[in-house]
């Protein structure tokens, strides 16, 4: 085989180790996930199911994390009138990390009719990093206060997460976010996708080497000619 074509199959199979790394290692996943709300209100219990929807964006050392609700939950016998109902909510972590955060937004811009399910405005909230690894958001306690009174809504069919996240420990940051304990500083946890990761970095770099070695060798015998 000419050096030509030896170096072109060697650069050929170093991009293709180098996009097998890159595909396995997805920054993100999200999904909507249908939660089932128990709702305590102060008229009796009510329910509802809504599509819960959790999008994660890069804010300066952490994320802005966005709950959004696709349909109403619970009701009010009375209208609500502009800025009567405020929505807030926690949000459990899960995978690298543990411990609830809580996401919040803005009172209700338009009056709500009576017995008509409420629809929540999207909440933010921001999740600063303290445990390397995947970390998973799952929507949990969702608490609208209105009119002097307060309805705590509960998932009760134990929903999947509706987003996970590949993330890196802040620097310093250690703990677990808003779990009322501290756990202690953790090393970055491994898997069968890290392993991988590592092994196809460690591949690439081999092969590259060796390309580096062919040209040298190649060049040197030019030269004894």
């Amino acid at each position: 085989m000419s050096y030509r074509k030896r170096t072109a199959a060697l650069a050929s199979v170093a991009a293709l180790a180098g996009s097998a790394v890159l595909m396995a290692a997805p920054a993100a996943r999200a999904e909507v996930v249908d939660v089932n709300y128990q709702c305590k209100t102060p008229i009796g219990d009510k329910s509802a199911v809504s599509p819960i929807d959790i999008k994660g964006v890069e804010s300066g050392g952490g994320y802005k994390i966005t709950m959004s609700w696709q349909k109403g939950v619970s009701s009010s016998p009375v209208e609500l009138g502009k800025g009567a109902m405020n929505p807030s909510a926690t949000i459990k972590l899960g995978g690298a990390d543990s411990g609830t955060m809580s996401v919040t937004g803005p009172a209700n811009q338009e009056a709500i009719p009576a017995n008509t399910p409420i629809k929540i405005n999207d909440l933010t909230g921001t999740y600063t990093p303290k445990k390397t690894g995947k970390v998973t958001f799952t929507a949990a306690i969702l608490t609208i206060k209105a009119l002097g009174t307060t309805t705590t809504c509960t998932p009760s069919n134990s929903p999947g997460p509706s987003l996970t996240l590949d993330v890196t420990a802040a620097e310093g940051a250690t703990g677990s976010t808003q779990s009322g304990t501290d756990s202690g500083a953790e090393l970055p946890q491994t898997g069968p996708e890290d392993s991988a990761i590592a092994l196809g970095t460690l591949g690439g770099t081999v092969l590259l080497a060796g390309a580096a070695g062919v040209l040298w060798l190649t060049r040197r015998n030019q030269a004894a000619r």
